[in-house]
């Protein structure tokens, strides 16, 4: 690392722990992944040098994998069983709420592919490069899909806690710790995913790992609660140095073409997660989580630290991450033809 990213890391980090004291002594939810997020977004927008290099974002983005395979034991085998008509529905209410959010953004002056391709709920660099490749604008596709993904971090935990404040959220009893030495295994699992080119390899494959050591009883990873802060507080600052280089007033534009978009689909997949509550008979904050159009590592984050089944949350938006890879190249060719 260059002396120059290493300043603007520094920033990053430092500021997102003026972000998460001020959010904690507030009383706000999830502060040290809220507040360091807010904190980086405003000083990114206001020219700031905040960055996370890649590599430390997929390390800590390992340990979420470790921590969330360490979820399974061997009775998740029977609850799977249990989730197809969830599945289903889940897989609707991404048509229906991708379509609410392309009318949107057509509205807002997006070309028509570009709409579609930004109004997609994950698969993010899948869904850029194959908006550009059939005519799309990679630029406008990539920051609607990463706002939606803010807004959707700064929406729920809130929206949880003002509703219901589940003692989850608040009051959960400190993990005892343990299984650190899988920490280990991140220098060789994450390239291995790499190779056989999973999607989102830095979460899934030490995911999968822990989730054969776990449901087979070998170990399994409990981090003490300054682990979890320690996670969240780096994670959080990644996402929100995610816009340096844009404006105030291109961020503040954008941000409320994507806040109408983001709120659109949070109501229609709630509308969903509402009958997945009635028929499936799980809780409604896990079935709106577990549905919920941000990404898969951004929501195991929050279904972690709220303790929300962080396995059937991660099951589904993987789910709804495969569905999008096989079904976009038909989308992309059958937009492309229209288009041309």
């Amino acid at each position: 690392m260059d002396q120059a990213a290493g300043k603007a890391l520094a920033r990053a980090l430092g500021i997102g722990v003026l972000g998460g004291v001020v959010f904690h002594f507030i009383g706000l939810p999830l502060a040290w992944m809220l507040g360091p997020l807010s904190a980086n977004l405003i000083a990114s927008a206001r020219g700031a040098d905040v960055r996370v290099p890649e590599r430390l974002r997929e390390a800590f983005l390992g340990v979420l994998g470790l921590v969330l395979g360490s979820q399974v034991t061997p009775e998740l085998a029977s609850r799977v069983l249990e989730w197809p008509l969830s599945m289903a529905l889940l897989l609707v209410g991404v048509a229906a709420s991708t379509a609410a959010a392309a009318a949107w953004y057509r509205h807002c002056g997006f070309d028509s592919v570009s709409a579609w391709f930004a109004s997609a709920p994950g698969a993010m660099t899948a869904m850029i490069l194959m908006g550009e490749q059939c005519g799309g604008d990679p630029r406008r596709i990539a920051i609607a899909q990463s706002l939606r993904v803010v807004l959707v971090v700064l929406f729920l935990p809130p929206l949880f806690w003002a509703l219901e404040e589940p003692a989850s959220a608040a009051e959960a009893a400190s993990p005892a710790v343990g299984g650190l030495g899988l920490l280990l295994l991140l220098p060789l699992v994450i390239p291995l995913g790499r190779w056989v080119r999973l999607p989102t390899p830095a979460l899934l494959t030490p995911l999968l790992c822990a989730a054969l050591l776990s449901g087979f009883g070998v170990t399994r990873l409990q981090l003490p609660d300054w682990g979890m802060a320690l996670m969240l507080w780096v994670l959080g600052s990644a996402i929100g140095a995610r816009f340096r280089g844009l404006s105030s007033a291109k961020l503040g534009r954008y941000l409320a073409e994507a806040a109408v978009a983001t709120l659109l689909a949070l109501a229609v997949l709630a509308a969903f997660a509402e009958l997945i509550h009635r028929w499936v008979g799980v809780p409604r904050d896990v079935a709106l989580l577990a549905l919920a159009p941000g990404g898969i590592g951004e929501m195991a984050i929050l279904a972690v630290a709220l303790d929300l089944d962080p396995v059937f949350v991660a099951f589904h938006h993987l789910l709804r991450m495969v569905a999008l890879m096989l079904v976009a190249p038909f989308w992309a060719r059958w937009l492309g033809r229209k288009t041309s």
